[in-house]
């Protein structure tokens, strides 16, 4: 039995048996020799090729065509023409030609001749596409199994339900809304909907109003201290009166259980707000005796009535020497003085020691707080308006401590007016670097307790630490409380040469002189005028 042989193309074709193959024809003389098969050049157009049909594995072999009627037993039968055979496509059409091809080999097939055996193309092309249609007819028919998995999902729900469930939902929201608006409406139409007391109350009862509370979170703390029944009541009941839009941060005393509307005249009224301090500029801490016999209070004069209230009968009021004791008995660092100026307040002697520290504006002191935590409050924020005026970091660039800064800006707002406070601490600091005595009357004034500019030879010759006509330098503390504008003056004075001042207007303005011979012109001028 012959080998089989793969011929062009790469497939493999069984030959028939020997003994049932016909015999060949005699095969004339070629009148070329046969050539082989020449690769397709680049330019020829690819010609579609069909892949070949697997044929079944030991196929037996195709019985030889029947003899026609006629013709002898055995006779070869003359082959009919058949139409020429696709080509199949090689793989290596559209590639470029091998401008350096590598040398073809001849193979050895010993006796035989693969041409003659196969001819030009050999059987292969005898393949015709109706043969390899036939061949793959025998393909196996797909069988088809069942799923035998357990358990197999449930099928999920339809969603034609779920659908149906949104439109319910999306309907009950309506309805709802609806409803919440029509309530809202016959509400505010009708007057119903919130509770509300009658009358005018009770007790006394503390309400703080804070920075920033609006109309309706100072209507909770009402309804949180049983003011009002409901912070409805005192809403609607406000709408009416625009005067508490106006209400300022403190402390109001109210009662409980009162009508909307008697909670909102009992806030707005002129004596409900209480613990209310208003400390000006250049106010000290005792009080000062005037000219006319008149006293004008200091801050612990002020601050003892800032803390009276009188609550269901009782009074709150601190008094005034409790406040002074509590200041020269406390270390000025428990009470709430900054750490910059804690040691100098210490050193101070006694009822001096706050003095300077408590910085001008309004503050709010709550009804009943004792002395200790009264002047703990006004001291913290006392410390964070200092602050804003540049204390302690400013005080760094000026060759004094922030404490000294502090004792300038006092003095400064003792002397001058506002529009003359650089100027004044111009002349302080120019003074000062001279090593000149201050000679101010204010700071002779400070321990007699008298708003006097002007003194006497009796009173300059007066001997103490606050004297600055006999001592140089600075007093041992401020003499006032100094307000924001006149620190930022001693923190930053303007240049000039000046060493002398003197009033010499009416409306407050002072004289600045370089020599002292000017300024005993001022001076008389001054006098002469009836301003000095």
């Amino acid at each position: 039995m012959s080998t089989p042989h793969d011929g062009p193309g790469g497939r493999r074709r069984l030959r028939p048996p020997q003994a049932e193959r016909p015999p060949r024809p005699p095969r004339q003389a070629a009148a070329e020799p046969p050539q082989r098969p020449q690769r397709p050049l680049p330019s020829d157009p690819p010609v579609p090729r069909r892949p070949p049909a697997r044929r079944a594995r030991h196929a037996a072999p195709e019985p030889g065509p029947a003899a026609r009627p006629g013709e002898p037993r055995g006779a070869v039968p003359e082959r009919r023409p058949r139409p020429p055979a696709r080509r199949r496509r090689s793989p290596n059409e559209g590639v470029p030609a091998d401008e350096n091809p590598t040398e073809v080999l001849g193979l050895d097939f010993g006796d035989r001749d693969y041409y003659d055996d196969y001819g030009d193309h050999g059987d292969y092309d005898d393949l015709l596409d109706e043969d390899i249609r036939d061949e793959d007819d025998d393909r196996a028919v797909p069988e088809y199994f069942e799923d035998e998995r357990e358990d197999r999902p449930e099928p999920s729900a339809p969603r034609k339900r779920r659908k149906r469930f949104l439109g319910w939902l999306a309907a009950l929201t309506v309805i709802v809304l609806l409803a919440g608006g029509a309530y809202y409406g016959a509400r505010e139409l009708l007057g119903f909907g919130f509770e509300d007391y009658e009358g005018t109350g009770e007790n006394d009862v503390l309400l703080h109003v804070e920075e920033g509370d609006s109309t309706r979170a100072i209507a909770t703390k009402l309804d949180e201290l049983d003011v009002v029944a409901s912070a409805e009541a005192f809403v609607d009941a406000s709408e009416d009166d625009q005067r508490v839009l106006s209400v300022q941060p403190g402390y109001y005393v109210l009662k409980t259980k009162m009508s909307g509307a008697s909670a909102v005249s009992g806030l707005v009224a002129p004596d409900a707000r209480v613990g209310q301090l208003q400390l000006r500029a250049g106010t000290q801490l005792d009080d000062i005796q005037q000219p006319d016999g008149s006293v004008t209070p200091g801050v612990f004069s002020l601050l003892s009535q800032a803390s009276c209230a009188d609550l269901n009968g009782t009074s709150t009021c601190i008094p005034a020497e409790e406040l002074r004791r509590v200041a020269d008995t406390t270390d000025p660092a428990q009470l709430g003085v900054p750490e910059w100026a804690a040691a100098d307040a210490a050193r101070a002697e006694p009822g001096r020691k706050l003095e300077g520290m408590i910085a001008p504006g309004v503050y709010d002191v709550k009804p009943g707080w004792d002395a200790t935590t009264l002047l703990g409050e006004v001291l913290k924020t006392s410390t964070l308006r200092m602050q804003a005026a540049g204390l302690p970091d400013a005080a760094g660039q000026t060759g004094y401590s922030p404490y000294q800064i502090l004792i300038i800006a006092s003095l400064i707002e003792r002397e001058a007016v506002e529009n003359d406070f650089g100027k004044v601490s111009r002349v302080l600091h120019n003074r000062l670097a001279e090593n000149m005595r201050l000679e101010l009357d204010s700071t002779v004034n400070y321990v007699l307790h008298q708003p006097e500019v002007r003194t006497n030879d009796a009173d300059r010759a007066r001997a103490g630490a606050y004297n600055t006509y006999r001592n140089r330098g600075l007093p041992p503390t401020p003499i006032s409380a100094p307000s924001l504008e006149a620190i930022t003056a001693a923190e930053e004075p303007p240049e000039g040469p000046w060493l002398y001042f003197v009033k010499c207007e009416t409306n407050g303005l002072s004289c600045f002189s370089v020599d002292y011979e000017e300024h005993l012109r001022n001076r008389d001028d001054a006098i002469a005028r009836g301003v000095f």
